[in-house]
């Protein structure tokens, strides 16, 4: 199969951030499993380790009086909106292209 190296792009950065948006959702789910204890449990410090960079990139964007508690559901937004952009450029690539892409991809 025959991939535009733009098409190629789009596609890794969308898996990217799919992977990282299910890395905080399961480190919520974890974090509120484990209570008090989340920071002793080894598969929450995994979800963390991978989540964050994004979440210290959402600090960076966020206004300082919006508290760090809030951190992952504004990475998590940020990353959906990022998801949202990412799979209009696919479709304006296959498109633009005359790609069948949505069928393989």
């Amino acid at each position: 199969m025959n991939v535009s190296p733009a098409l190629f792009m789009v596609i890794v950065l969308k898996a990217l951030v799919e992977i990282a948006a299910v890395s905080l959702l399961a480190q919520a789910i974890v974090a509120a499993m484990a209570g008090q204890t989340r920071q002793a449990n080894v598969i929450y410090r995994i979800f963390n380790t991978i989540t964050l960079p994004v979440v210290k990139f959402a600090r960076k964007l966020s206004p300082k009086l919006v508290a760090d508690s809030y951190m992952g559901l504004i990475a998590f937004l940020l990353l959906f909106w990022c998801w949202v952009l990412l799979l209009y450029a696919k479709g304006y690539i296959c498109h633009a292209q005359h790609l069948a892409c949505f069928a393989a991809a």
